[in-house]
Order: C-alpha cells, then sequence, then structure tokens
C-alpha cells in the first residue's frame, strides 16, 4: 500500500505555509508533488520544500491559467489538483490507489465529492455537499478552463467519479470569505462582458432567489443550520453582485 501511483499530484499556492504540509500529507500515494507558488511572503516554500513537493516560481496568470501551467509541470501524465486548503480523506485516497490498481484508469477524468467547512462546521447538503468537481485527470484528455475564476476542467472523454471525500478545510474569516465572493464577482461579470453577455433586470432579480431555492430548499440546506443559510444566503447574494456587475458594465449614462 506505499507503493507511489503514477501520477503527479499539484497544488498551487501563495501564502499557505500554515496549510500546505497537511495538504501534502494526505496524498502521499502519488509519485511526485509539485507546487507552483505566485510569490509567497510567508514560508511556504521553504515548508513544501521539507516536504518534499518539487516548488515552482510563477507569477500568477489567473486560476485557470496558473493551474494549466501547473500540470504542464507535471512528469506524470495523470495529475491529481487540489488547493492548499484541501485535504484528500482515506476514503478517496483508498479509491484513487483502487482504480489504478485496475490498471489505466479508463475514463478521461475522475470527479470527487467536495465537503465544505463553514462557520466551523462540516456542511452535508445544499451547495456545501456534495460539491462534485473533477480533480484527478489525464492532462492528454482533459484540462483547465482558462476562466481567471471559478475554473474547470474540460475533458474530451467520459467524466467519472470517484467514491471518498475531498475535504475544504478553509480557515478563513467570514470577512475574509465575502471580500472574496467580492472579488470573485467582479471577475466573473469582466468575463462575462468580454464575451458579450447581457444581464436583464429580470435574471438580476431571479438569479439570487432561484439559487437560494434551489439549495435551501431542494438540496436540504436548511438540515445544516445557520452555517448552511448563511452560506447558501451568501451565495445567492454574489450570484445578485455577479449580474448586478454585468448590468453596470454593460449599462450607458443617460443623456
Amino acid at each position: 500500500m506505499s507503493e507511489s501511483l503514477p501520477l503527479s499530484l499539484i497544488v498551487i499556492t501563495r501564502d499557505a505555509a500554515d496549510e500546505i504540509a497537511e495538504c501534502l500529507a494526505t496524498a502521499p500515494f502519488a509519485a511526485e508533488a509539485v507546487v507552483v507558488d505566485s510569490g509567497s511572503s510567508d514560508d511556504t516554500v521553504a515548508v513544501a520544500v521539507r516536504c518534499g513537493a518539487r516548488v515552482v516560481a510563477h507569477a500568477w496568470e489567473g486560476y485557470g491559467a496558473q493551474k494549466n501551467f501547473a500540470v504542464g509541470e507535471a512528469r506524470h501524465d495523470w495529475v491529481l489538483c487540489i488547493d492548499a486548503d484541501e485535504r484528500v480523506t482515506p476514503e478517496l485516497a483508498a479509491a484513487v490507489r483502487a482504480l489504478f490498481a485496475r490498471g489505466a484508469p479508463s475514463a478521461a477524468a475522475y470527479a470527487v465529492a467536495r465537503r465544505n467547512r463553514f462557520l466551523g462546521r462540516w456542511l452535508a447538503h445544499g451547495e456545501g455537499y456534495p460539491d462534485w468537481n473533477v480533480r484527478l485527470f489525464d492532462r492528454r484528455r482533459a484540462r483547465w478552463s482558462d476562466d481567471p475564476v471559478h475554473e474547470h476542467v474540460v475533458a474530451a472523454g467520459p467524466v467519472a467519479r470517484l467514491a471518498g471525500d475531498l475535504k475544504h478545510a478553509s480557515a478563513e474569516s467570514l470577512d475574509a470569505y465575502i471580500a472574496k465572493q467580492n472579488r470573485y464577482t467582479s471577475l466573473q461579470a469582466e468575463a462575462m462582458h468580454a464575451r458579450g453577455e447581457r444581464a436583464s433586470a429580470f435574471v438580476v432579480a431571479a438569479s439570487p432567489l432561484a439559487r437560494f431555492f434551489r439549495f435551501y430548499v431542494i438540496k436540504l440546506g436548511f438540515l445544516d443550520g445557520v452555517a448552511g443559510f448563511a452560506h447558501i444566503a451568501i451565495g445567492a447574494f454574489a450570484s445578485f453582485l455577479k449580474y448586478a456587475k454585468l448590468r453596470a458594465l454593460t449599462s450607458r449614462p443617460e443623456d
């Protein structure tokens, strides 16, 4: 069980000294760990090197482009991409080992169920779980989209699912989380505007309501208590901000 698998663990970082060691330790099955750092001012690089990772410095290009660069630095075609504040559970590690034990994986990519921690609680419903994300893939048949935020893996072939969870153990404050949503929605609106997309008044008003109803009621987010309500309410407000910012970019002052 200690034999390494022919895959590369990929992590992009910036100022993640408090998280990177634990992150890397949860995936000891990878033949190599590649950390692409975009100018950390703390000990991220030193900690990663001590943990056995190969560290590559690369200026920030946006999430999608940065991850594609990192994937290109891998020595293996199969890559497992996780963030510094994410942890591979033993169940997920066992599923990855079992996948490779059967020979070369047949699918082009594999999605994992990400479980989010919010306000100190591991969410089990709503947007918090299962938050399916493609993280294990063959770079010859899949790649990250070039989106500057909310990037995703685009696969030229079948996508399967793996058992086990990827825990998103974010320790950021509520203030930092809300500030991040503000930054992300600005980037989203700018990207949508560049593609020529528009937002009607109906979309601006209906999108947050639809998102809240979907995740809080249909996806049972109410079962996660106050943490679940706050997580979904902020997500719904982020949807409003995205479309409101897009509308502001496309509006013209009246004469």
